[in-house]
């Protein structure tokens, strides 16, 4: 087994210290799993609870080996993001899930949360499956048996699109990321581009998050050649300022009077593109496309630059009209109550920005910028994934409040921000040992960075 690092741990072994050190978000999910181990409910863990509910003091009792991304040497990738498992070399299980409460189950603190939208896929292949074999090889290594030879991230050969022959289906895998140095058209978004490109009809979209700005600008064309296009993100990422949902929509939001560099909302904007309504706590944690109703792409992988350049994850390109059946039944059904368009508080966001920032980029609404749904979005989220806040992302600053410069502040420094503890700032050197900090979005990426923080400390970092 192979995991990211920030979940390398028991949950069963963290301290009452340590856990009240952690930002909300990381200290709810540790006392929910806590809380879930806690079979008799009085509040500690008996030897018994943690050997039958921790899943990792399980796996470590049964003598199952485990490694995480710190096995190279390094202090983690970007993230370990794949979500897959072989069996016995010929059987395939692809998600979009993380193996967590949250995901499959639901939130404890939501009653009503049934846990979050994803796809699985279970693939009997032995071709398909050698693929994934040879991926987890590279970053396994020796294993545990202490030799930095791992390859996690960009440290991985990159490779091309492979395809199997599954029966009458064609399967195309890629693994990511690609380095910045490889052509774009050769990365895994890429291969989401050639696809979409392919497009002779319809293009569905269901994502957790959209923000690669090549990839909306190859769906404007097909727009404007006629080709039907729908998306759902989910509400916590379809609001933030590198959005590539507000491009359709013909919309921007800056991020203090900053637009996204590149950012190109369509001239000719769609009132197909919004939110799903789910129950309080769950989240769209798909990340698939559909393409004409016979082609699906899914996987890991979201559609952002920090997937495809950073971080360890899985694409597959699927062309099955009966596989796309089942995946556009999916997207029907969260798509049949959606909030669509421009929703009255993001109006009134853009228009508070463009009487704070003036001179900015941020472009007003189009006066013909399609309708939203009359009904209010509820905007929610889990204790395991970040959401946007309503508040608007324009921020008062007084120029005397100090900065901190996130790519060369001691840890020190970085603890004398609201809300970073010495984990998060120790976590915060060893990303940007990795790639340093170019935006916030660089920040948002860490965890323990969720949205009440990232409004706290938006206008008291740099970098």
């Amino acid at each position: 087994m192979i995991l990211e690092n920030t979940y390398s741990r028991p949950f069963s072994s963290f301290t009452p210290a340590e856990i009240e050190e952690l930002v909300e978000r990381e200290r709810d999910r540790v006392n929910d799993s806590r809380k879930l181990i806690d079979q008799d409910n009085n509040g500690q863990l008996s030897p018994t609870e943690i050997s039958q509910r921790d899943a990792l003091v399980m796996l470590d009792n049964a003598k199952i080996p485990r490694i995480d991304d710190t096995a190279d040497g390094s202090s983690g990738s970007n993230l370990m993001h794949h979500k897959f498992v072989i069996v016995d070399g010929r059987t395939l299980i692809v998600t979009s899930a993380n193996f967590t409460l949250s995901d499959v189950h639901g939130d404890l603190k939501s009653p009503a949360s049934r846990g979050n939208a994803n796809n699985l896929l279970k693939i009997d292949s032995p071709k398909l499956a050698k693929l994934f074999v040879e991926e987890f090889d590279l970053m396994w290594g020796d294993g545990v048996g202490g030799k930095n030879d791992s390859q996690f991230g960009t440290k991985k050969p990159h490779r091309q699109p492979q395809q199997v022959q599954v029966g009458s289906t064609t399967i195309a895998v890629q693994f990511s990321p690609a380095a910045s140095t490889i052509p774009w058209d050769q990365s895994t978004n890429g291969l989401i581009g050639k696809t979409l490109s392919q497009a002779k009809q319809s293009i569905e979209m269901a994502l957790f998050v959209f923000s690669d700005q090549q990839l909306v600008n190859l769906l404007e064309p097909q727009h404007q050649q006629g080709r039907q296009i729908r998306a759902l993100i989910d509400p916590g990422f379809m609001y933030r300022s590198y959005s590539e949902g507000l491009d359709m929509l013909g919309v921007t939001l800056s991020d203090r009077c900053q637009s996204e560099p590149d950012n190109r909302p369509w001239q000719t904007p769609i009132a197909t593109v919004g939110i799903p309504r789910l129950p309080p706590g769950d989240l769209l944690h798909h990340k698939f496309g559909i393409v004409d109703g016979e082609t699906v792409i899914t996987g890991s992988h979201n559609w952002t630059l920090a997937a495809n350049q950073g971080n360890d994850e899985t694409v597959l390109v699927i062309h099955s009209p009966m596989v796309a059946a089942h995946f556009q039944r999916e997207f029907e059904r969260l798509y049949a109550d959606a909030v669509l368009g421009v929703p009255p508080a993001i109006r009134r966001r853009i228009a508070e920005q463009r009487e704070q920032c003036p001179l900015s980029g941020a472009k007003p609404t189009p006066t013909r910028a399609p309708q939203a749904s009359k009904a209010k979005p509820k905007l929610t989220r889990s204790k395991s994934e970040p959401a946007k806040s309503e508040r608007s992302s324009v921020q008062s600053f007084s120029p005397s409040d100090p900065k901190v410069n996130l790519n060369t502040a001691t840890q020190a420094e970085l603890e004398t921000l609201p809300g970073v503890g010495p984990s998060l700032a120790k976590r915060i050197i060893a990303a940007r040992q990795q790639k340093t900090f170019a935006s916030l979005e660089d920040f948002d990426r860490i965890s323990g960075v969720g949205p009440k923080l990232l409004e706290k400390l938006r206008d008291r970092v740099t970098w």
